[in-house]
Formats: structure tokens, C-alpha cells, sequence
């Protein structure tokens, strides 16, 4: 059985949501260029997860992570965005902006101290 990695659920988690979201936002909204980004960035942030598990070096290890973790703050972004504009309402934004905030503050720890031990 696989031991349970919270960054990596995490991440797919939100990667489903943003998923979901980019669907209702091209169906319901007609709405395709923010939420393409959102798209591409959101879901990029568990590949890079995944990615990481299997680097070559510690090193390979904290850049891909230092990958998501910018992925990260740009689907914030997107998300800001969408929400200032309108698309998502104040309920669709605090939901899935506090579990991108989560990812964001996990993989800012994760670099922080995988930084500390590379140097």
C-alpha cells in the first residue's frame, strides 16, 4: 500500500476542482481565456508534485516543487481574477482559494526546508 502524501492529494484535489471549475466557466459563462490560464497552471501544480517524487537529485527534487509552488501563486492569480470580473462568485472563490492557499503554504514549507538541506 502507498503511504499517504498530503501534497500530492492535495494537489490532485485541486486540480479536479479547477477541472470543474474551467468546465462551468466555458459552459455556463462562455468564458475562455482566464480560464484556460486557470486551466494550465492549476493542473500543472500536482503534475509537478508528481514529478518531484521521482526526481534524479534532491536538487531535481526542490526545482520541480519550486515549480508547482509558482503554478500555485499564478492560479491565485487566475482566481483572483475571475472572481474580481465577476465570473465566480464570492462562495465558488473562498472555497477553492483557501484550498489553492493550502497548497501554496504546504509547498512553501516543502521549499523552504528542502532549500535548507540542499545547501
Amino acid at each position: 500500500m502507498e503511504k499517504e502524501n498530503i501534497i500530492v492529494d492535495k494537489s490532485k484535489a485541486l486540480a479536479i476542482r479547477i477541472i470543474r471549475m474551467y468546465q462551468f466557466l466555458t459552459t455556463e459563462k462562455k468564458e475562455f481565456i482566464m480560464s484556460k490560464q486557470l486551466l494550465r497552471c492549476g493542473t500543472s501544480i500536482g503534475a509537478n508534485v508528481r514529478e518531484s517524487i521521482y526526481g534524479q537529485s534532491r536538487p531535481d527534487f526542490h526545482t520541480k516543487l519550486t515549480i508547482a509552488l509558482k503554478e500555485a501563486a499564478e492560479t491565485e492569480y487566475w482566481l483572483e481574477l475571475l472572481f474580481e470580473t465577476n465570473y465566480i462568485t464570492d462562495e465558488q472563490y473562498n472555497s477553492i482559494a483557501n484550498d489553492c492557499k493550502e497548497v501554496l503554504k504546504i509547498l512553501t514549507a516543502i521549499t523552504k526546508q528542502t532549500k535548507r538541506i540542499s545547501n
